[in-house]
C-alpha cells in the first residue's frame, strides 16, 4: 500500500472477553478512496472490529486509527466523519420510517434543506422504500433500508458496512452497489463487512481475509488470485487431450461434454497461452479462481469438518 494514504490502520489488535480472544492480533490497513473488503465467517471477528474501529468497544492491547484518530478517546471526532450500518438494524416503532431517517440525519448534523430533501426523495425511490409505516411494521429488509437511505443521505469520509444487504432481495443489492460506487466516486472510503462472497468480488478492491480473529491474507483480488489456480479449457478433437502434456504446469486434466480442462498455477497462465497457440487450439476459455475458491482455502477444513459432522448424524438418525 505504498504512496496511499491509511484511513484506518490496525496493528496487532487483540480484545478479549473474558478468557475468550475475539481479536488477536489483528493487522489491517485501508488506504483512502478504497472500498475494502472484510470477509469471515460469523465469529471470525469481524463485528468486533467494526466495534473497536468506531469505539464501541474498547481494545485489550495493541494499536487502532481511524484518520489518525484513536478510536477510544476520539469517538466524536471519528463519528463526525463515518456513516456507519450495523449488522442488526433496530428502528423505534412509534417512528415512521421518514422521521426516523430524518432524525439520524440530523444526528449527523445533516440539515433538512431542499438538498437533503432531494438527496432523501432519490434514495427512497431507488430503494423502493415507503416512509409513512410506523418502525414496528417494517420487515428486516426494510429496516435495512432506512439504516442505508440514512447512511447515503448524509455524506461522509468514510463508510462502515456491516453485512450491509442483509434481507435486501438482489435488485435493492444492485442499488446498494450503485449507490457504494457513487461515494466512492466522490472520493470516500469504503469498509465492507459481509459474508456474500459474490458482493465483496464485485465491488471491492482490496480484501482482507479473518480467521480467528487474525487476517490471514490481504491484498487485491489479482494478488490474491496469483497464489491459486486457474482452470483452463478449449473444444476437444481427436489428440486434445494428449496435446495437454505440452503444456507446462497442467494438472487435473479431464474430458467433459466436448471439451478439455485443466487447471494451471494462476503466475504460470501467461508461460502457457503461447504453447496452447502453437496447439491450435479453439474455444480456449480461461476462467480465474473466483472469490469464493480463495475464501476457501482458509475455511475449506471447517466447510469439510461440518459436512463430515452432518454425515454422522445422518447415519446414526438411519441406524
Amino acid at each position: 500500500m505504498t504512496g496511499t494514504t491509511s484511513v484506518i490502520r490496525t496493528a496487532g489488535l487483540v480484545k478479549r472477553y473474558g478468557s475468550i480472544n475475539a481479536l488477536d492480533g489483528l493487522d489491517l490497513e485501508v488506504g483512502a478512496g478504497q472500498i475494502h473488503g472484510f470477509l469471515g465467517p460469523n465469529g471470525a471477528g469481524k463485528s468486533t472490529t467494526l466495534r473497536v474501529l468506531l469505539g464501541l468497544a474498547r481494545a485489550t492491547s495493541g494499536e487502532a486509527s481511524v484518520f489518525g484518530l484513536h478510536p477510544w478517546r476520539d469517538s466524536v471526532a471519528i463519528h463526525r466523519r463515518v456513516s456507519y450500518i450495523p449488522g442488526d438494524v433496530s428502528v423505534w416503532p412509534n417512528l415512521g420510517g421518514g422521521e426516523t431517517i430524518d432524525l439520524l440525519s440530523r444526528l449527523r448534523g445533516r440539515r433538512r434543506d431542499a438538498a437533503y430533501r432531494a438527496e432523501k426523495k432519490r434514495l427512497m425511490e431507488a430503494f423502493q422504500f415507503d416512509p409513512r409505516k410506523k418502525g414496528r411494521a417494517y420487515s428486516k429488509g426494510n429496516r435495512q433500508k432506512v439504516a442505508l437511505i440514512a447512511a447515503f443521505a448524509v455524506p461522509a469520509d468514510l463508510y462502515i458496512f456491516d453485512e450491509p444487504t442483509s434481507g435486501l432481495d438482489p435488485l435493492m443489492e444492485v442499488m446498494f452497489r450503485r449507490e457504494v460506487a457513487r461515494v466512492r466516486a466522490d472520493g470516500a472510503t469504503v469498509l465492507l463487512s459481509s459474508h456474500i462472497l459474490s458482493e465483496v468480488e464485485q465491488l471491492c478492491d482490496r480484501v482482507s481475509i479473518i480467521r480467528l480473529g487474525k487476517i490471514i491474507e490481504s491484498g487485491t483480488l489479482a494478488d490474491l488470485r496469483h497464489l491459486t489456480r486457474t482452470e483452463v479449457s478449449f473444444a476437444v478433437d481427436g489428440s486434445g487431450a494428449a496435446s495437454v502434456s505440452r503444456v507446462p504446469g497442467a494438472d487435473d486434466v479431464a474430458v467433459d461434454n466436448g471439451r478439455v480442462s485443466f487447471t494451471i498455477a494462476s503466475d504460470q497462465v501467461r508461460g502457457a497461452l503461447p504453447v496452447l497457440a502453437d496447439l491450435g487450439v479453439e474455444g480456449l476459455r480461461i476462467v480465474p479462481p473466483s472469490l469464493e475458491e480463495l475464501f476457501l482455502r482458509h475455511y475449506g477444513d471447517d466447510l469439510r469438518e461440518l459436512e463430515n459432522a452432518e454425515a454422522g448424524e445422518r447415519a446414526g438418525s438411519a441406524r
